[in-house]
Parts: C-alpha cells; structure tokens; sequence
C-alpha cells in the first residue's frame, strides 16, 4: 500500500504527488493536441504525406494494447516502477521522434511514445485511487481533467508557435524536461511498501492479447482509409485478431495468474462501468474528430477557433468532475452517472438538432454541456470501480476501464468515418463541398447521439451502490444489490 497523508491538494502532504501526476497526465494530454497542428510541417520536411495518418493510428494503437498489460504489472510489482517505466519509454520515444529522419522512422517513434502513454496514464489514475478516499478521489480526478482543460488550449498553440518557426521537432523535444522532472518528484515523493511474492508472469497471454487487439483495433482505424471494409485485407486481419483473441481468452482459463482476469468483466459492477467507459470514449471521439471539420468547412472559421470550440468540452469535464464527489456522496454512484450521461444526451441532441444551421457559438455551448455530463459521467464510474477492489486488483480494474474507452474510441473512428464517407459518397463535391460537410457532419452528431444512448442503458445496468467512508485506499463502495455481492 501507498502512504497516506491528510488533506487534498498541492499544499497537503500529498501534493507533491499530485503535481508529479498532473505532470505526468500533462505528457499524454499535450501529444494528443500537439502533433495535429505541426503535421503540415512535417510532412514539407520529411515527406510521406500518404502515410501521415499513421502518425496518430501507431501511438494510439501501442497505447491501447498496452494499457491492460501495464495495469497488470502493476498490481504485481507495484505502481511506481510501472510508470517510471512508462514516462522513460515517453522520454525515449520524444527524442527519438525529435531527430526522425523520415516519416516511417516518425511513426516507429510514435509507437514507443504510445508505449509509454499506454503506462503513464491509467497507473496515474491508479495512484490517485491508492493515495486518497473515496471522498477525496472526485476532487483529484477534477485536478488530473483540469490538465486535459489546459492541454486543449496549450497543445495547438505550442504546435502552431514551433510550426511557424520551422521548428516542428521542438513539439516533441519540449516533452524531455516534463518527463524528467515528473519522473524525480515521483522518485522522490511517492513511497510504496509492495508486499513482495513470487509472480508467474502470464507472457503468452500477454503476448496474444497485445497481437489480438493490434490486429482488430488497426482494422477498425484503417477499415475505409487503407483499405475497403470488405476488401481480403480488411478481412483477414479481423479473422486473425479474432482467431487469435479466441485464442487468448482459452489461454487466460488456465493461466496462473492472467493478465486479464476473467472476473474483469465477469462482475457486474466491474463489466458495467467497462462499458460506460466504452461509451465515453465513442462519444468522445465523435466530436473531436467532426466539430473542428463541421465548423472549418461550413463557416470558414480558422482551425483555432474551431479548436477553441471544441476545448469547451475539456472546459466542462473538470469543472463537474470536481464536483462529482458531493453527488455520488449523497445520492449514489449510479444516479450520479444518471444525472452526467442525461446532461450528456442533452448537449449532443441540441448539436444535432442544430448542425444543419451552424453557430460556432451554439457548437463551443454544445460541447460545454457534452463536457459537464462527461465529468459526472467517468468519475463515479471510474471511482466506484476502482473502490471496489483490493490494492492488489486496482491497477487491472484502472487499466481495464481505460482500454474499454480506447477501444471505444477506436470502434468510433471506424463508425463515424464510415457514416461520414456514406455521406460524400452521394454528393459531387465531396468532403471539399460546404453543405455535404454539414450534411456528413450532422450524420456523424446523430450517430453520437446514438452513442450517448446506449450509454444511459449500461449505466441503467450498474448495480446500485453506495460509496462507503474508508481511508485512502480502501474498498469504498457498499453493494446495495443482494444478487451482485456474491460476485
């Protein structure tokens, strides 16, 4: 267990644990606003504008297939060599990216600084959930979201100031004091005392579920870009991964101790929050990939603008994530997340409903409200997961919830690019016509909005709980349903 100190926030015993996290959470949170803005310069360097998409699919793909090993490790050798690992994988990939010589060497580096994302951020999660109460986790999630609220307006900014200046590589070079500094507060700060036993390590699990999961998720990013849906590629990679997914889950019966722990999704707390998370992912990423397109191709605004319209999203999420703890105190996890994802619907309904007249400031209000259920949405959720466990189980549980949001988001990619390349496939001007990007972007919002519903049926799914009053650390949560605490 971590040492536990009293207080929230940067002037308490454990603030300095806190900066280190937000320093941390900062490193992943900047690279995914950062690298979109200096594409155009990169690709004038090193070329390979064709191949300029990988960029984005490499890093998220290393991420997402990671999270559930780095999650697992780290409830076997505990957290702070896990991210210590993770931040130093960041670091090496950044100086590596930072003296790419070519656009498949960028994309190789790319996939090592996913690696480390895939560590650093749900192990920063998990420690958040280790160090403070079930009381004090909201308040931490809504420092740890406030990053992202900053990041969203630092990202883009820092990408256009090094692009203008024909200094693209500095946007990754600038990640080499953050992660060095974050990884000395940890090394410094964060104390854990790891009841040391001997661990059979599930390799060949991990092995077949990372090839597994690269294979569907890089189908699921490419189907429609790369190739066509039902092309032989396209075919064979989701037979294989699926062939070789089946394959894990006979290897995980059996293993000693499986990466992927069967009761992962088997309880029904545990299996429901997945696939809220799942949900919040999707949702996610239809709006940060379609509203800065919407607003840049039907108005004509500049791209910082658009971005600066979809940034109220990340504007609202820290704001209720902050608050969420007097909600789920009083009422419950599970009628908290009723009231986020009900903001939620009602946010990507008005986008909807008004996409075939666009407003920037209609569209930046939209995602606002997006934002603000999304906080009341992923806290009480993560949170009462986490609480429901063990120290020796969070890490899975943390990293399990992760990945359900990344494949979420992946599944998301595929989906709204397909509705949004149905749209342009009827029109004649294409992506590049004013009207057919409101009408495919409007499809898109829709299917968003379809999104958002089946979430409120999987947090309609969770079994009531309530969260309990321990320390840092404990368990948390009381179930109130008689049936699900057998499980």
């Amino acid at each position: 267990m971590t040492t536990k100190a009293e207080g929230v926030g940067f002037r308490s015993d454990r603030g300095p644990i806190l900066i280190a996290l937000m320093l941390a959470t900062g490193l992943v949170a900047i690279d995914s606003t950062i690298v979109a803005t200096a594409v155009p310069s990169i690709v004038r360097d090193v070329g390979g504008f064709s191949s300029f998409p990988w960029l984005f699919s490499a890093y998220l793909l290393a991420q997402a297939v990671s999270v559930p090993i780095y999650g697992k490790l780290s409830d076997m050798v505990g957290r702070k060599p896990i991210i210590l690992t993770g931040i130093g994988l960041f670091l090496l990939g950044s100086v590596l990216c930072g003296i790419a010589w070519s656009m498949p060497s960028l994309i190789a580096f790319r996939a090592l600084q996913g690696l480390g994302a895939g560590a650093v951020l749900p192990v920063s999660i998990t420690i958040a959930g280790d160090i403070y109460s079930v009381e004090e986790r909201a308040k931490v999630q809504g420092y740890l979201a406030s990053v992202w609220a900053v990041s969203s307006v630092v990202g883009p900014s820092l990408g256009g100031i090094f692009s203008s200046m024909g200094l693209w590589r500095g946007i990754f070079l600038v990640n080499i004091p953050l992660c060095l500094l974050a990884g000395w507060m940890l090394v410094r700060t964060l104390h854990e005392k790891v009841e040391r036993s001997k661990h059979r390590v599930d390799y060949a699990g991990a092995a077949l579920l990372a090839v597994s999961l690269s294979l569907l998720i890089l189908g699921a990013l490419q189907g429609g870009q790369a190739w066509e849906w039902n092309s032989p590629v396209s075919i064979g990679v989701f037979a294989v991964g699926g062939v070789l997914l089946a394959l894990f889950l006979l290897v995980e019966r059996r293993a000693a101790e499986p990466v992927l722990p069967p009761w992962v999704v088997s309880r029904r707390l545990l299996g429901t929050t997945a696939l809220v998370s799942f949900g919040v992912g999707a949702v996610l990423m239809g709006l940060t990939s379609y509203v800065p397109t919407f607003l840049e191709g039907a108005l004509s605004t500049s791209p910082l603008v658009a971005g600066l319209a979809l940034a109220a999203l990340t504007l609202g999420w820290p704001i209720s994530a902050s608050q969420a703890g007097r909600f789920y105190l009083r009422l419950g996890f599970k009628p908290t997340a009723l009231i986020g994802i009900s903001v939620t619907v009602a946010g990507l309904l008005v986008l909807a409903l008004t996409a075939p007249a666009p407003d920037v400031a209609l569209v930046a209000a939209s995602c606002f409200v997006v934002g603000l259920g999304l906080g009341l949405v992923a806290t009480p959720t993560l949170i009462s997961a986490q609480s429901s466990v063990p120290w020796n189980e969070r890490g899975v549980v943390t990293s399990t919830n992760m990945f359900a949001r990344s494949i979420g988001s992946a599944l998301g990619v595929a989906v709204f690019g397909a509705v949004a390349n149905a749209v342009y496939a009827g029109t004649s001007g294409g992506d590049s016509d004013g009207p057919a990007v409101v009408a495919a972007s409007g499809a898109v919002f829709l299917a968003t909005l379809v999104a958002g519903l089946l979430t409120v049926a999987a947090v309609l799914a969770m079994p009531a709980v309530r969260a309990g009053a321990g320390g840092a650390g404990s368990a948390g949560p009381v179930l109130a349903d008689a049936e699900d605490s057998k499980h």
